[in-house]
């Protein structure tokens, strides 16, 4: 019996790649897995769909591994170069897969007006509060007091509540996991993936090389394990003060609705405008 036929979930991955190559404890290879299994159960078509990443470690879940059209994009412009394929071929299945520092940091206004827009784009945010590429510099996420690269006293600012602003941005699907709870990740993956407008997801995900470093989290069940007892409920967090949420982190789908998609939209403007000048 072949590989593939015992690993059915091979026949989306580039064989040519494996094994991995992420850092030992990443929690890359967790996510990759959650996504391949989430576009398995859903049957969909990788000839339909475009994956698009931007430059740092996350980027390497679906570049190389993912057997779909990739582009492999520059910093923090995963998101504009997703918006011009979902725009000029709306029914295509346009993922993007980055990190904190790629869509939140450098291409956080990209982030905010696609939100807004409620362009088509399923987006999985992989969080692991620091640059681990580069060297682990502070990011827009790293929680206040944490030592980086280049806050070597600590980090003075408060960290950006991603999956809060996308949401008041306007994303009408949002949710936010941890690589510890897998389960309920590929059951986001699949509502992002099935929802008509812009569809977020926010990853908190381990990095036991350059976030480990600092913190004395070098071993990925340190952190899988601080992801489990931090995470709250959003149900229950929303009866919960200030005080009582310091320290915790709330997990769940923030909000999902339903409001026209903007690619459709300028699809069907263009059609109307083409018949009333025929």
């Amino acid at each position: 019996m072949s590989e593939q036929v015992k690993q059915p979930l091979l026949r989306y991955l580039r064989q040519e790649i494996l094994p991995t190559t992420f850092c030992q404890g990443c929690g890359g290879g967790t996510v990759l897995n959650c996504f391949t299994r989430a576009v398995d159960q859903l049957e969909f078509d990788v000839a339909n769909m475009v994956t698009v990443t931007g430059i740092g470690c996350s980027s390497w879940i679906t570049s190389p591994y993912f057997k779909s059209d990739t582009l492999h994009t520059t910093h923090g412009r995963a998101i504009a170069f997703a918006s011009g394929v979902k725009v000029a071929r709306p029914d295509l299945e346009v993922v993007v897969i980055a990190g904190d520092g790629d869509l939140a940091g450098i291409g956080g206004n990209h982030l905010i007006h696609a939100a807004r827009r409620n362009i088509g784009l399923k987006v999985f945010l992989v969080n692991n509060t620091i640059y681990g590429m580069t060297g682990g510099q502070v990011a827009p996420t790293t929680p206040t007091g944490t030592r980086t690269a280049t806050t070597p006293y600590g980090n003075q600012e408060p960290p950006m509540r991603i999956t809060e602003m996308v949401t008041a941005a306007g994303a009408s699907f949002s949710a936010r996991w941890t690589t510890h709870h897998v389960f309920q990740l590929i059951k986001a993956m699949k509502k992002a993936m099935s929802h008509e407008g812009f569809a977020f997801v926010e990853i908190m995900s381990q990095c036991p090389t350059s976030y480990g470093k600092f913190t004395r989290e070098r071993m990925a069940p340190v952190t899988l394990k601080r992801f489990k007892e931090s995470a709250v409920r959003i149900k229950k967090a929303g009866g919960m003060s200030p005080e009582e949420l310091e320290g915790k982190l709330v997990v769940g789908t923030f909000t999902d609705e339903q409001r026209p998609e903007f690619a459709r939209s300028l699809e069907e403007l263009a059609q109307a405008r083409m018949a009333e000048e025929a």
